[in-house]
């Protein structure tokens, strides 16, 4: 059954494939994109940053309406609302 969570990660590992440059280890990406490239949030959106941030990892990309209210201690957070941000946020990255 196909998680409509993953998407934005499935997104940005294929390009990161196409631009032969890996994700970093230490980022966590979720969001439901629609068809017409809109980030959607997902459930439990701030909680799943927050336990990101417990299991290691550094930066966030996530749907705009999942950021969290406060920010987290070690963890940058990027909320999107259409993948050309996402796309933006890689560049930025060089990946």
């Amino acid at each position: 059954m196909w998680r409509p969570t993953a998407d934005l990660a499935v997104l940005a590992a294929i390009i990161s494939s196409l631009r032969n440059k890996a994700l970093p280890r230490d980022w966590v990406l979720f969001g439901e994109v629609g068809l017409t490239g809109e980030i959607r949030p997902v459930q439990a959106g701030e909680e799943r940053i927050r336990d990101a941030s417990k299991h290691g990892f550094s930066h966030a990309i996530v749907p705009a309406a999942n950021a969290p209210r406060k920010p987290l201690k070690g963890m940058k957070v990027t909320a999107v609302k259409h993948l050309s941000e996402v796309i933006s946020a890689l560049r930025e990255a060089a990946i």
